[in-house]
C-alpha cells in the first residue's frame, strides 16, 4: 500500500541543450525524456514521476526556450510559458557559464510575473573547476535575488542531484497520489515509441534533417507470446531528406530502427519487431493540423 500524503509540482525549464531532459531522466530513475546534443530536442510537455518517501514529485519536462521559426516553433514556446503556471516550484536550469542570457532573463521575468518559488540550478558542474561557478552564482544574485536556492549540480554524474531533491521537499504540499506505483511517466507507450525513433534520428542524422521529422506509430500491437510489433512511419519536409534517411540501400534506416529497436525492448521489457516507412510531407512544421496529428497538442 502507498504511504504517499503530498505532492509537488516542479516545472523543469531553461534554455535548448541545457540538461532538461537528462536531469529529469536522472531524478527519475530511467529514461523518459529523449536526450541528445542538438538543441530543441524535446518538443512536448513530458511528465516524469519521482516517488520519495511520503511524497510524489510530478516534473514537468518542457521544451527550450527559443525564438520560434515555424508553427511548431510557436507551440514549443507556448509550452513552456503555460509550464509555469500553477505549479509548486519552477527549476532553471542553466550552464555554468558567469552571463544571463536572453533566455533566462525571459524565464525568471516569467517566473516573477506568476509569483512561483525558483530554484537555480547550474548544470554540468562536471566539465569546470569549483572556483568557476563563484561567477555565476554572482551573475544570478545580480539578475535576481529572489532564488529559494542556487544549486550546482551535475545531471551527467548525478553530484547534487541528493540536496535538490531535499529543496525540492520543502515545497510539497498535502495531497492525493496522482500516478499510481511503478509509473514514471504520463506518456502513452505509442508516444514513447515514436520519441526513442526521433531521437536515434537526432543522433545518426547530420544537420538540420532531423528537426524536420516526426514519427507516427501506425501500428501498436502484443503477440500472444509477448512479442510487440510496433510499425512506424517517419516523416520528413524534403525528398531530399529522405534519401538520406534512408542511406545507401537502406543503410541509414537500418541503423536508426536497430538503435531505436534496442531502446524500446529495453522500456517494454520484452521483444519488439520494429517496422519503418519514410515519407515526405511537405512543411508539416508549418501545417497545425500536421503538428497536432504527430501527438504535440496543447492538453
Amino acid at each position: 500500500m502507498s504511504n504517499i500524503t503530498k505532492t509537488a509540482m516542479i516545472t523543469v525549464c531553461g534554455r535548448p541543450n541545457v540538461g532538461k531532459s537528462s536531469l529529469t531522466n536522472a531524478l527519475v530513475g530511467e529514461k523518459v525524456a529523449i536526450v541528445s546534443n542538438k538543441a530543441q530536442t524535446t518538443r512536448n510537455r513530458i511528465y516524469g514521476i519521482v516517488n520519495r518517501e511520503d511524497t510524489q514529485y510530478i516534473l514537468l519536462d518542457t521544451p527550450g526556450l527559443h525564438k520560434p521559426k515555424s508553427a511548431l516553433g510557436d507551440y514549443m514556446v507556448k509550452v513552456v510559458t503555460s509550464s509555469l503556471s500553477d505549479v509548486d516550484c519552477a527549476l532553471l536550469l542553466v550552464e555554468p557559464i558567469p552571463h544571463v542570457g536572453g533566455p533566462e532573463k525571459a524565464l525568471i521575468d516569467r517566473i516573477r510575473e506568476e509569483k512561483i518559488p525558483c530554484i537555480l540550478c547550474i548544470n554540468k558542474i562536471d566539465t569546470v573547476e569549483p572556483a568557476e561557478l563563484l561567477p555565476v552564482i554572482a551573475a544570478y544574485n545580480e539578475a535576481w535575488d529572489g532564488f529559494e536556492a542556487i544549486l550546482p549540480i551535475s545531471a551527467h554524474s548525478g553530484d547534487g542531484l541528493g540536496e535538490l531533491m531535499a529543496e525540492l521537499q520543502k515545497f510539497a504540499a498535502p495531497g492525493p497520489q496522482l500516478f499510481p506505483d511503478g509509473e514514471t511517466s504520463d506518456q502513452p507507450e505509442r508516444q514513447v515509441m515514436a520519441e526513442i525513433l526521433r531521437e536515434k534520428m537526432l543522433r545518426l542524422l547530420q544537420r538540420e534533417i532531423p528537426h524536420g521529422t516526426a514519427v507516427e506509430i501506425t501500428r501498436f500491437s502484443e503477440r500472444d507470446n509477448e512479442i510487440v510489433d510496433v510499425e512506424a512511419t517517419i516523416y520528413c519536409e524534403k525528398a531530399s531528406h529522405k534519401g538520406i534517411i534512408i542511406g545507401k540501400q537502406g543503410a541509414m534506416l537500418k541503423k536508426i530502427s536497430t538503435s531505436a529497436r534496442k531502446d524500446m525492448e529495453r522500456f517494454m521489457g520484452t521483444k519488439v519487431f520494429l517496422t519503418t516507412w519514410v515519407k515526405v510531407k511537405e512543411n508539416w512544421r508549418d501545417n497545425l493540423a500536421a503538428i497536432h496529428n504527430f501527438g504535440y497538442s496543447d492538453q
